[in-house]
């Protein structure tokens, strides 16, 4: 077992990409599913509701980027993988902040997103106001972000 560092962080870095990812592709469905409804109605609206609708996905986009990140400071991607186990461990938990914030928080845009797709179907011209309330989850997946980004590259200096 002397990958066990590496296989922890690789794990870590798989759920970021994998449970981002997953709410992002179950959050742009569902929105995707209330913005076709609109289109049906009313095919003008469609790049209205194609905003609010894609809005869940940078969850996915984000969890990516943190795999990659991580890829990068093990040594997947290139260089040397020789990850002790406690920095396989510290590796794993600087990946959850984004695996679990990044699914919740799509999850939760896109309920704001499908509310919104709502309110453009009845008042198309309130696009700007409409964008603020999924918007303002988003928040949340880029505090979770910035957490796992500080949390995986810092880790390379530590003498563990």
């Amino acid at each position: 077992m002397d990958n066990i560092g590496v296989v922890l962080a690789l794990l870590g870095a798989v759920l970021a990409a994998l449970l981002a990812g997953a709410g992002s592709a179950v959050g742009v469905g569902r929105a995707g599913e209330a913005a076709a409804g609109v289109v049906t109605e009313d095919p003008s609206k469609f790049g209205k509701v194609l905003i609010l609708q894609l809005l869940p996905g940078t969850q996915g986009i984000y969890g990516l980027l943190i795999a990659f990140i991580t890829l990068s400071q093990i040594g997947i991607l290139g260089g040397d993988s020789n990850i002790s186990l406690a920095k396989g461990i510290l590796y794993f938990l600087a990946c959850m902040p984004m695996a679990i914030i990044g699914y919740w928080s799509a999850l939760k845009q896109s309920r704001a997103s499908i509310a919104c797709i709502g309110l453009i179907a009845k008042r198309p011209d309130q696009l700007g106001k409409a964008i603020i309330f999924p918007a303002m989850v988003e928040t949340y997946a880029i505090l979770a972000l910035l957490v796992s980004i500080l949390a995986v590259t810092g880790i390379a200096g530590l003498p563990v």
